[in-house]
């Protein structure tokens, strides 16, 4: 399809992981109201950041993808006829856990899932205390109504990942996300901050030619408080969209995937690639 309605949903969580879920399917159907076809929700949706702390307990929010937050969006996949992104706390066996989002197409059916690549760990984002780095590689997905691909926050630092998932096929990058600002930082810091993360995202929407879909969550949480922001860009950079730094939003936005054809015809970054240079990359520092 040349062009496809894209939705996004921006909230705030609870502690209450039911009362999470329930609220992004209310918001799911909202965006199908809206006319969507396909729907990103923020990455691990279904609970508080828990990352901020280092707490045992908190591997209690994990299940199985595919499990029961998977089978619950497939009906409403299939009855609303729409693809749903869900990023959830993968329990993948006893002591090893992911971070992944799985992708449901629109007749309700599990068409897989990508675990989140990069892991930071910093303060307040302890997420090297919970998750294994995928080991699935970079992944698209054929949907019913275009060829996506998946990355989790962290990973949008790296257009190493965008690429690859681009030059693989995705027609659109998503990217569920949870971060935000420490609330003891300076309005300047905070700025700066939100722009470095909205700038490298619009470049890999330049670099690849793709439309490319951000989605953050909202609210305050301990010490870290979520920037929202959430975004829609052309394939160009352009942002089509941007959203508030503080509301819960549920935002459609028709894109127009022939784009692609057009900027990479006039600005031909694949055609001139040379990958017979770019064998350094693989190296952890060039540094003889």
């Amino acid at each position: 399809m040349a062009k496809v309605n894209v939705g996004l949903v921006q909230m705030s969580c609870t502690a209450d992981k039911q009362e999470n879920l329930q609220k992004a399917v209310f918001k799911v159907r909202e965006a199908a109201q809206k006319g969507a076809q396909i729907v990103c929700l923020q990455e691990l949706f279904t609970s508080l950041y828990f990352c901020d702390v280092e707490n045992y307990d908190n591997f209690q929010l994990a299940e199985p993808i595919p499990g029961p937050s998977t089978d619950e969006l497939s009906k409403l996949a299939a009855e609303l006829n729409i693809v749903i992104i869900a990023s959830l706390f993968e329990k993948r066996a006893q002591g090893l856990y992911h971070n992944t989002t799985a992708v449901l197409d629109a007749d309700g059916s599990y068409l897989g899932k990508y675990r989140k690549m990069h892991i930071p760990d910093d303060p307040g984002f302890y997420e090297k205390f919970y998750f294994t780095p995928g080991d699935l590689g970079y992944k698209v997905f054929k949907t019913k109504y275009a060829t996506i691909g998946v990355l989790i926050c962290w990973d949008q630092w790296y257009p190493e990942a965008a690429r690859i998932t681009a030059l693989m096929g995705a027609e659109i990058l998503f990217y569920p996300t949870a971060i935000g600002w420490a609330t003891s930082q300076d309005n300047v810091t905070n700025i700066e901050q939100y722009n470095a993360w909205q700038t490298i995202q619009r470049s890999h929407a330049v670099a690849n030619g793709v439309h490319v879909v951000s989605v953050n969550r909202v609210g305050q949480e301990g010490e870290l408080k979520f920037w929202g922001g959430s975004f829609f860009s052309n394939p160009f950079g352009t942002i089509i969209y941007q959203a508030s730094h503080s509301d819960e939003e549920v935002v459609v936005r028709e894109l127009d995937l022939s784009k692609t054809d057009y900027y990479r015809t006039h600005w031909p970054f694949f055609r001139d690639r040379r990958i017979d240079s770019y064998q350094p990359i693989t190296k952890r520092l060039i540094d003889e």
